[in-house]
């Protein structure tokens, strides 16, 4: 089982969520700011790290910048809020968070959204090829000390996906559509081109997704090739 790393500034959502991972085998620990998630991160290397967006001192996604600028962004982290916009959950996705939840977190989500961010994180490995360039974040492997050291890329998912730099160096509304982009063709990627499994899995009607795919000019024979 995972060391899962659970920060929110609330008690009753950290008891709530502790008992439940606790009930699944998990070991947890918990920080209800972002100085004692530093602290928790540095000190348990957690597995996974479920991480809230609005906290008093510093807010989940700076925390999230922190480490991923840090090179500490080595695990993976799923974002959790009552109040977030899709411009914020966009935002913390494309500094490298895996996944965001929407409050109240039913247990069925969650435990779906601990259960693939786990096993996304044991498949990462070190990139040296070009094609690290083409991995859905780019994150930080840990320091070995040097002040000009740029962390090591790490994969979280195969296929041709942006890097938090690609995404960031360009106007609001481009980098999203790049970042919608690369959201469906992952998906296409992981249901082997299945529309219907795509639609299921993204919330979107048929019809709706494929004038959304035309749009972004997806190419839908992708991921039956993949």
């Amino acid at each position: 089982m995972a060391n899962i790393l659970v920060v929110d500034d609330e008690l009753g959502i950290r008891d709530l969520l502790s008992e439940i991972l606790n009930d699944e085998g998990h070991t947890v620990e918990v920080a209800e700011n972002a100085a004692q998630a530093r602290a928790a991160r540095s000190r348990e290397r957690p597995d996974l790290v479920l991480l809230d967006i609005w906290m008093p001192d510093t807010d989940g996604v700076t925390l999230l910048k922190e480490w991923s600028a840090t090179g500490a962004l080595t695990m993976p982290v799923i974002m959790m809020s009552g109040h977030a916009t899709i411009d914020t959950a966009v935002e913390a996705t494309r500094i490298g968070a895996l996944a965001f939840l929407e409050k109240p977190i039913t247990l069925q989500k969650l435990l779906k959204a601990v259960e693939q961010g786990l096993a996304r994180g044991s498949l990462r490995k070190p990139v040296t090829s070009p094609l690290g360039s083409q991995l859905r974040h780019s994150e930080g492997s840990t320091h070995t000390g040097g002040a000009d050291e740029r962390p090591t890329v790490l994969p979280v998912d195969p296929g041709s996906l942006p890097t938090q730099s690609f995404m960031l160096d360009k106007p609001l509304r481009e980098g999203r559509d790049e970042y919608e982009k690369a959201y469906f063709e992952f998906h296409l990627a992981k249901e082997n081109g299945s529309m219907t499994r795509v639609a299921e899995t993204t919330g979107l009607e048929r019809t709706h997704l494929y004038r959304k795919l035309k749009q972004l000019g997806v190419d839908l024979s992708r991921g039956k090739r993949a």
